[in-house]
């Protein structure tokens, strides 16, 4: 094994926290990764992995040299790519929202992979906290502020909000036209996924943010159960306007108090500070912000 096939090596047991993983991400033998590692502790002469039953971490040592690596390595793909005018390569592991993947980039994805046909994409889905660095994964496409420091967050789109409900839900409740004729009103609940907590709908009057919780029949944690059980008429529902757009044209749903929206949701891609960004990593989310950007309205563009 040369000296960068061990450093990819080791960053990727660092980073997963485990020989087997790690194997198994590169496509070696766990024997081979195991060997590979004490060659290159042999060879620069220090510990840099901390090897319990269950688990590996880095030495202070081992933690610089990562850093080293991360720099190096990433110095190497550029350059090389600069003077041969290759194109970025290899695998790139994203997590991303379904719903915002169906809708904005899997439409587009065959002629990303036509143009960079060297890159394979494994694509993790949900919207839960995931440890990037520990779980390999190279970047997260989530919606919302980042909540995360350690995470560097480049902003490539804005979702305009608003308030929506079934014709049934209407001809039974009536149509509010003030934030005042919620009283009457009932919501379909939804979970936050970081607390579990119900969520209030959420309204922008005069500039100023307002927060309501109504009676409740129906939650769930899920966007999916959310907009059907809306569909169904249990309730007043949230959510972005593009995932509305047939249903408003074809008259199944309804959008309410459009004069008092909810705040726009930013779309962030997520990556972690101690990485510097990839060829394939910045060539997918600059394709990906362009994807948002011609699918959405100009007014809802990053």
């Amino acid at each position: 094994m040369d000296r960068l096939d061990a450093m990819r090596l080791f960053l990727r047991v660092v980073e997963r926290r485990s020989f087997s993983l790690a194997a198994q991400d590169l496509g070696l033998p766990r024997s081979t990764a195991t060997e590979g590692v004490k060659q290159l502790e042999a060879r620069l002469g220090v510990r840099l992995l901390q090897r319990t039953t269950r688990q590996v971490r880095p030495t202070l040592d081992g933690e610089a040299y990562y850093q080293r690596c991360l720099s190096i390595l990433a110095d190497i793909e550029e350059a090389e790519a600069a003077f041969t005018g290759a194109k970025p390569k290899g695998l790139l592991r994203v997590n991303v929202h379904g719903i915002l993947a169906r809708s904005f980039m899997m439409p587009g994805l065959p002629h990303f992979l036509a143009e960079y046909p060297d890159i394979q994409i494994h694509f993790g889905e949900g919207d839960r906290f995931v440890d990037l660095v520990r779980e390999g994964v190279d970047c997260v496409l989530r919606v919302g502020q980042p909540a995360d420091s350690t995470l560097i967050g480049r902003r490539i789109a804005v979702l305009a909000e608003g308030t929506f409900a079934s014709p049934a839900y209407l001809r039974r409740f009536g149509t509010p036209r003030t934030l005042d004729d919620l009283e009457s009103h009932r919501m379909v609940g939804f979970l936050s996924s970081a607390t579990g907590a119900l969520l209030p709908l959420e309204f922008t009057a005069d500039g100023v943010p307002r927060q309501v919780t109504l009676p409740v029949t129906v939650s769930a944690a899920g966007a999916e159960i959310y907009f059907a059980a809306a569909r169904l008429g249990l309730g007043l529902i949230q959510l972005p306007r593009y995932r509305l757009v047939d249903d408003l044209a074809a008259g199944t749903m309804v959008e309410v108090l459009a004069d008092t929206p909810p705040a726009p949701s930013p779309v962030y891609v997520l990556y972690p500070h101690s990485r510097q960004l990839s060829p394939r990593v910045r060539v997918f989310i600059d394709w990906l912000a362009a994807e948002f950007a011609a699918r959405l309205p100009s007014a809802e563009g990053g």
